[in-house]
């Protein structure tokens, strides 16, 4: 656990719950969902990937030799590669840094690499919760807010659902086991 949550009574929450509130689910995104569907590692792998094959057909095609292609090559290739791990990187320490928690009375988001925060969503400001899961196993659960309460897109982000930007949504993103979650979002919410 980073330093700057050592202090929280329970992981994830910045403070005791009240008497009469339970505690129902935690969990964290995973990592790979993170780099996959947020920072987008695949897209950013294959633009490099035609970079580097764009500078050895062009190097190739005005007569470059094998070896200044060759270093044309290799030079984009460490800055893709580069890139890419410190891609990695953020998505890990997203994931680390994240908790999400269900109460019988709210959701909380702890998020946040440099400047970490707690959001508290209760749920008479939540209007619907919905479910999208993924064949790696985890899955995001988007929140829509009731009307007249709103958030910042770039405030939430990385969890914020995409492109809601002028009715930003809050989401639980790459989390395992998303069904289980939103079962228990569903009971909590209908109670």
């Amino acid at each position: 656990m980073d330093a700057e949550f050592e202090h929280e009574p329970i992981p994830g929450l910045p403070a005791r719950l009240p008497q009469g509130e339970d505690l129902l689910w935690q969990g964290s995104p995973h990592w790979r969902s993170v780099a996959t569907r947020v920072l987008h590692v695949r897209f950013v792998g294959a633009y490099f990937a035609i970079l580097v094959l764009w500078r050895a057909l062009s190097g190739w095609y005005e007569g470059q030799s094998l070896v200044q292609v060759a270093r044309g090559c290799a030079m984009l290739s460490v800055l893709g590669a580069m890139t890419l791990l410190f891609l990695l990187w953020v998505a890990r320490r997203i994931a680390r840094s994240t908790v999400y928690s269900i109460s019988s009375r709210r959701i909380v988001m702890r998020f946040g690499i440099a400047l970490p925060i707690a959001l508290n969503i209760p749920f008479r400001k939540v209007h619907a919760a919905s479910l999208r899961e993924y064949g790696d196993g985890t899955g995001d659960i988007p929140i829509s807010l009731a009307d007249g309460e709103h958030l910042a897109y770039l405030h939430l982000w990385p969890h914020a659902r995409p492109w809601r930007l002028a009715h930003a949504e809050p989401m639980l993103r790459g989390v395992p086991g998303a069904a289980e979650a939103a079962r228990i979002l569903g009971g909590a919410l209908a109670t």
